[in-house]
């Protein structure tokens, strides 16, 4: 497995493990403050060219990028199976989202035009402006597409991009850096910065040359950016905690919401800002759903992620195990999914084989109260908690009843129950009889304390523009 390069280093560095086996993958050079700033003062000075590229040559280097980006599909799959602990299956699909946000946005160069509004007395007409630099703060949980979700409408939008993945999983955005050049585009246009936060990610929001941060992470640090962000008056877009709810009413298909409810609490080990932690299930058929949900759980194939069966890997590092782990103490847990050996059954709870990974089994809690830590907050891991409620209203509340808003999910055959609780929930995102959250072609983003602004979609090149409105007139 190829290592991606990096030119930085006087940070010292980060040894970035394999957190199915808790073996080293790689050492990382990081930025210190001196070589961040000269990476915002090239990508500046690469700004004025690529704003003067022509629509078409911008869209047509898009194009190309997404192109390389198809040609290392697999290299890129892997590196992230090994860097994140992803499972092939998810980091291929990752990998192949970048690849089609890009070319979603390689169409934006030639339409992203302003309009002609009547005015008297002359001609008055909108542009739209690119900003300049922009910074982009990645996660670890999902390093790939949430880069994309930021790189790919910034650059179309004819900004450039300096760009800072998480320290635990560089790897992948490194790699994404070097296609870019491989594609043809300029230097200083998309520049990768690994580093840490409180130095890169820091300097993103102080530095006057960087005119936006798109931060997707934690909410307590998403409001010290925005607060940063504050004394320039310096846009943000921000894309924060979740802690979404599963309403699953008497009338749904009971089967097919049981069977759905695992991929949608414990996909990257619920290490996911969309994940349904919290299911609320209609008192009538509760016990009903607790039995279908129970072989759904322990079915849920956790295990070796380079195996293309595995459903769940591990969680991302020894602190976020430990940390989900202390929310189980004292917790009225209904019952254990199972991880799963390389040929033997490790049985519920257990590590796989002999591994010295990252490894917790799904757990589905039954909390006490709404003021239970499980229920109340988000505890990025394979951990459910379920709960009834006893009508509509009741279900609306209890799923509003968080600082959060994100997404979420509503099963029932009703469509204009549906329709009602869709309206009723304080949520970005909602999927009826699904636990779908993100399409590249809509609109993603929260409520409340989940962020601010959205991302993804037709409009986000607006985003990362300024609206100019010149007037001609025709008296002179």
């Amino acid at each position: 497995m190829r290592i991606p390069a990096t030119t930085f280093g006087a940070g010292g560095s980060v040894t970035v493990l394999n957190p199915a086996t808790a073996a080293p993958v790689a050492v990382v050079p990081l930025a210190d403050l001196a070589e961040t700033d000269a990476a915002i003062e090239k990508a500046h000075r690469a700004f004025p060219a690529w704003r003067a590229v022509a629509p078409a040559d911008r869209a047509r280097l898009l194009r190309r990028f997404a192109a390389v980006v198809d040609d290392h599909l697999d290299e890129l799959a892997w590196l992230e199976v090994a860097n994140a602990g992803h499972t092939i299956g998810n980091a291929r699909w990752e990998a192949g989202n970048v690849r089609d946000v890009l070319t979603y946005y390689s169409a934006s160069p030639e339409r992203h035009f302003g309009r002609q509004i009547p005015v008297a007395g002359g001609l008055d007409v909108t542009f739209h402006e690119p900003l300049g630099v922009v910074g982009v703060i990645v996660p670890w949980n999902f390093p790939m597409p949430i880069a994309g979700w930021g790189f790919a409408p910034a650059l179309a939008a004819g900004n450039t991009v300096v760009l800072k993945p998480a320290e635990l999983t560089p790897l992948t955005a490194m790699r994404l850096g070097e296609l870019a050049l491989e594609a043809g585009l300029p230097e200083g246009v998309f520049t990768v910065i690994p580093g840490k936060g409180s130095i890169v990610g820091e300097r993103f929001v102080t530095h006057p040359l960087v005119r936006k941060v798109c931060f997707t992470g934690s909410t307590s640090v998403g409001k010290g950016i925005m607060r940063g962000c504050a004394d320039q008056v310096k846009r943000v877009t921000l894309e924060l905690g979740g802690k979404s709810a599963n309403i699953v009413f008497a009338d749904a298909d009971l089967e097919k919401a049981a069977a759905s409810a695992p991929g949608g609490a414990f996909d990257n080990a619920g290490q996911d800002c969309c994940a349904r932690s919290r299911i609320l299930v209609e008192h009538t058929v509760y016990e009903r759903f607790l039995e279908l949900l129970q072989p759904a759980v322990e079915g849920f194939r956790v295990g070796d992620p380079s195996q293309p069966d595995a459903e769940m890997g591990p969680l991302i590092s020894a602190r976020q195990r430990d940390s989900v782990a202390a929310y189980l103490d004292g917790a009225d847990i209904a019952f254990t999914g199972r991880i799963i050996g390389v040929g033997t059954d490790a049985g519920p709870g257990q590590a796989v084989g002999d591994s010295d990974g990252f490894w917790l089994a799904p757990r589905v809690v039954l909390p006490r109260s709404v003021d239970d830590d499980v229920w109340r907050h988000e505890l990025f891991g394979p951990v459910v908690a379920v709960m009834p409620f006893t009508d509509e209203a009741d279900a609306i509340a209890k799923a509003n009843d968080t600082e959060y808003g994100l997404s979420g999910s509503i099963f029932t055959r009703d469509v204009g129950r549906a329709l009602r609780v869709a309206r009723g929930v304080e949520s970005g995102n909602l999927s009826v009889n699904s636990h779908s959250s993100v399409r590249y072609w809509t609109p993603f983003g929260g409520f409340k304390q989940s962020g601010l602004g959205r991302e993804l979609g037709p409009d986000a090149p607006d985003s990362f523009s300024e609206v100019k409105n010149v007037f001609v007139s025709t008296d002179y």
